[in-house]
């Protein structure tokens, strides 16, 4: 068996979410029904860097998979492609795992993006891609809220009520908010995160954007260390898996 590392993207829309589920389509169904056309039709079983939910997108997904034999990299990402149309789900790139790679344990760190879109009229080219915000945000006001996000805490007041991490502490280590036109994009990169704690976090400066909450605000949420001090829940849409980072690279070179 050779063990390959994929580098994926997948439009998030349609499918629910990246874990196998009983009520619909999953990205990881997709993949390993894929991946079983090249093992003669045995099952062939993946593990991902992140459990992506309904409706989130993913540019840098990671994940790994066995097939028999020693199949070159570049045929193997063909026809998994192949065999994944029509989903929008494709391995932008793959390559032999070396060692004990794997690619939620090796992970360094795992940057997300979440993009509002804030202007008067609706989404057309961009829907399912943004949270369409109409009224005006305070993207200054915004970023001042980041600010107290980060660093190492106690992220309970922007955890999800199901979430299943050992530990509701995390370190944050960049958590930027821009403009960028009608754009307000939010960077997110830690070593890992609690489940949907980078929606929770969104919601919450969304609050702030909107003068509904003082940027200060933020970090009493955060103290109170109890989900229901925090904003809500962004909507899936607007976040997507940017990368994650690995020593070595296992797709350099």
């Amino acid at each position: 068996m050779t063990r390959y590392a994929l580098h994926i993207e997948y439009d998030g829309r349609g499918f629910v979410g990246w874990q196998r589920q009983t009520n619909g389509v999953s990205i990881q169904q997709v993949l390993e029904e894929a991946a079983a056309k090249l093992a003669g039709g045995a099952p062939v079983a993946s593990v991902v860097a992140g459990r992506t939910d309904a409706g989130v997108h993913a540019m840098g997904q990671t994940a790994i998979i066995s097939l028999p034999g020693d199949l070159p990299p570049l045929k193997v990402r063909e026809a998994l492609n192949f065999h994944m149309k029509p989903h929008a789900v494709v391995v932008v790139r793959a390559a032999v795992a070396v060692g004990d790679w794997n690619p939620r344990f090796s992970a360094l760190w795992r940057r997300y993006r979440y993009i509002i879109l804030n202007r008067r009229a609706r989404p057309a080219l961009q829907m399912g891609q943004v949270w369409h915000v109409p009224h005006p945000l305070d993207v200054a006001a915004m970023a001042e809220g980041a600010g107290h996000l980060l660093g190492r805490h106690d992220f309970t007041s922007f955890r999800a009520s199901s979430c299943q991490a050992k530990s509701p502490v995390r370190t944050m280590d960049r958590l930027e908010v821009r403009a960028e036109g009608d754009l307000v994009v939010i960077e997110a990169e830690a070593r890992s995160f609690l489940h949907h704690q980078v929606r929770n976090m969104v919601g919450t400066l969304k609050l702030v954007g909107d003068g509904s909450w003082p940027a200060a605000r933020v970090a009493t949420a955060l103290a109170a260390v109890d989900r229901r001090a925090g904003g809500p829940t962004a909507p899936p849409d607007g976040l997507c898996l940017m990368a994650v980072g690995y020593d070595p690279d296992p797709f350099a070179g």
